[in-house]
């Protein structure tokens, strides 16, 4: 082999390298962004994340909401612990009270 060979070899990767760091920075800047106009609209969605939070770097918690009902997942180490809870039903409206007072005067 020879020098001319070699310096021909070292091109070639630095040019390999160069196009995967330059097609992991387009993917990393504009996927989201093609991604989300490819995705058809549904209209209002079942299921929505309501809150997380990190426990430690293994485990979160996070609260889902899906139709009326909230659950209680907790994540990590390879097991999932789902609690289901109700969402409080909203109250009637108080009927308005009428207090009497006296004369005005």
């Amino acid at each position: 082999m020879d020098f001319l060979s070699i310096l021909r070899g070292m091109f070639a990767l630095a040019i390999v390298l160069g196009l995967i760091v330059g097609l992991a920075y387009v993917l990393r800047r504009y996927a989201p962004q093609w991604l989300a106009k490819l995705q058809a609209e549904r209209g209002q969605r079942r299921m929505q994340i309501v809150e997380t939070l990190v426990l430690d770097p293994a485990r979160r918690v996070v609260l889902v909401r899906i139709d009326d009902e909230e659950r209680l997942l907790l994540l990590g180490e390879g097991r999932e612990l789902i609690e289901p809870r109700q969402l409080p039903k909203p109250r009637p409206p108080a009927p308005p009270t009428v207090t009497s007072k006296g004369p005005v005067q």
